[in-house]
């Protein structure tokens, strides 16, 4: 079993490889599953990018994105995969849970999309862009390489970012400061899987608002927002981690783990959330005079695709023309 690999030039594996034949009916462990990325089956048509935003890639001095959950069916791959064809950087931080392990353990799911973004990661790697990959709960996998460069990713178990105006910035994925990840792993896992079930309801709604034309949203966001306790667990969540900030002296923090984009001050630090792949399509920019913004890649596509759409409308007056004419 392998992926796909739209390019020539993607180095192939060597070395020892698993004996599968010695065990045909042992399922793939996740280190093996993570290991079959980026590789080429022959024979296999490549995949043709699909642009869902036609424009010039923009330049940015860092980038920050997290929670993508790559192996879901929850992942907006194809949204992940546009934007990073659109943006490019000096620096990427990969700010925890790009792959999804724990969903990964229970079932195998991947498509050309998600292959799409992995691509486009080791592309700009690949070209230059230092890639830093911050592991966070659902790839702790990956935290066994922590100080390891893996095709070009550097893999730590945090980062210190300095921005272009000189300020610090503590670079975490943030599960450490959520109680049930850390003293009631199985709770954790049963919310996952609630939280899956939500995030499937609410493609369900957006497919149905696709086909009469209407922009995305999320259900499951919606839900998160209105429950008393989900709004507890943020607030309390954001309160943690720039306490911590504060005590390490770093002028903010940059995290990621409860999918909820967010930029302010607060306890004498900027905290800044990069939000998710699942829910918001957020991801944390920061420009060359050290100024950060928060994008939001689903409504930047509608407003391109509304001005698209407006331009190949046919002017007003020029109608009236033509009908004066006839």
């Amino acid at each position: 079993m392998s992926l796909i690999s739209s390019r020539d030039d993607y180095p192939q594996k060597t070395g020892p490889q698993p004996d599968r034949a010695a065990h045909p009916a042992r399922p793939m462990s996740l280190r093996e599953r993570l290991a079959l990325l980026g590789t080429r089956r022959s024979g296999r048509k490549r995949v043709k990018r699909k642009h869902l935003i036609a424009r010039e890639p923009v330049r940015h001095r860092t980038l920050f994105i997290s929670d993508t959950h790559l192996g879901t069916p929850g992942c907006k791959a194809d949204l992940l995969a546009d934007f990073l064809r659109h943006n490019e950087a000096s620096t990427l931080y990969l700010v925890g849970d790009i792959v999804d392990g724990w969903r990964i353990k229970r079932s195998w799911y991947w498509n050309d999309a998600h292959n799409e973004v992995v691509q486009e990661i080791l592309r700009k790697a690949r070209k230059g862009t230092r890639v830093v990959y911050v592991p966070g709960n659902h790839d702790e996998a990956l935290r066994d390489y922590v100080g390891i460069t893996l095709a070009g990713i550097d893999v730590v178990n945090e980062a210190i970012h300095q921005a272009a105006d000189g300020r610090r910035y503590l670079v975490l994925h943030g599960d450490q400061f959520d109680g049930v990840v850390r003293y009631a792993r199985w709770l954790a896992h049963v919310g996952d899987r609630a939280y899956n079930m939500a995030l499937t309801c609410s493609n369900a709604v957006h497919a149905v608002r696709r086909a009469f034309g209407l922009s995305y949203w999320s259900l499951s966001a919606y839900l998160k927002h209105r429950v008393k306790n989900a709004v507890e667990y943020i607030s309390n969540y954001e309160e943690a981690v720039s306490r911590e900030a504060r005590a390490r002296g770093v002028d903010g923090v940059v995290c990621g783990h409860i999918h909820h984009a967010e930029m302010r001050s607060m306890n004498g630090v900027v905290y800044m959330n990069d939000g998710d792949w699942v829910e918001s399509c957020t991801a944390l920019a920061e420009d060359a005079h050290g100024n950060f913004t928060i994008l939001h890649w689903t409504r930047l596509a509608a407003e391109v695709e509304a001005e698209r759409t407006a331009k190949a409308l046919p002017a007003p007056h020029s109608a009236v023309t033509n009908k004066s004419a006839a």
